[in-house]
């Protein structure tokens, strides 16, 4: 076997692997969706927040060791981190109710981002060949976004278990294309 095709055979090999993985992730974390939404929700509440200590500690450790900035650049970091240990620390302390607060905030952001898409779209419709799908986008969006709006822990709580079975088939795909890839 040469140098060439022994790369290829392990470069292929490493695709495959990182399809089948990825896919079985993914699968797992659908399966976990559906089966415990407000765990697994409590679950990524609970990564957030530990990401916002450790950021908040390099924030501090950045404007308390850090020989390059000014004073007023250092000041900035440790309030920061002080900020994101708060909120880490915080966020911990009732992570039920903190899990409960970023499903509303993200249905209302989710719901304000698809109105604004949809009048974005409207705007567009002057350079559009496809005016008429422009538009049953457009409104789609819009009263997508208006119904979020209303219930956005009900909307939130639709996408949330649309997530779950898109990571199921998603998944099923990458192990499928994990055991047929070829080069």
């Amino acid at each position: 076997m040469t140098t060439a095709s022994a790369t290829e055979k392990s470069a292929v090999n490493g695709i495959r692997a990182a399809f089948g993985i990825g896919g079985i992730i993914a699968i797992i974390v659908g399966i976990l969706i559906l089966v415990w939404p407000g765990k697994t929700a409590m679950v990524v509440t609970a990564i957030i927040a530990a990401y916002a200590i450790a950021a908040g500690l390099v924030y501090a450790g950045l404007g308390i060791f850090s020989r390059s900035m000014g004073g007023w650049a250092r000041v900035g970091h440790i309030v920061l981190g002080v900020l994101f240990v708060i909120a880490g620390v915080i966020a911990f302390s009732n992570l039920s109710a903190t899990t409960a607060w970023l499903a509303l905030f993200l249905g209302i952001l989710v719901g304000i981002l698809w109105i604004v898409e949809g009048i974005i779209s409207l705007t567009t419709l002057a350079g559009r060949s496809s005016k008429a799908w422009t538009i049953f986008f457009a409104i789609l969006s819009i009263v997508a976004g208006v119904i979020l709006l209303f219930s956005p822990l009900w909307g939130i709580a639709v996408l949330w278990w649309l997530l779950g079975i898109s990571l199921i088939v998603l998944g099923i795909i990458q192990v499928v294309r994990a055991f047929t890839f070829k080069a």
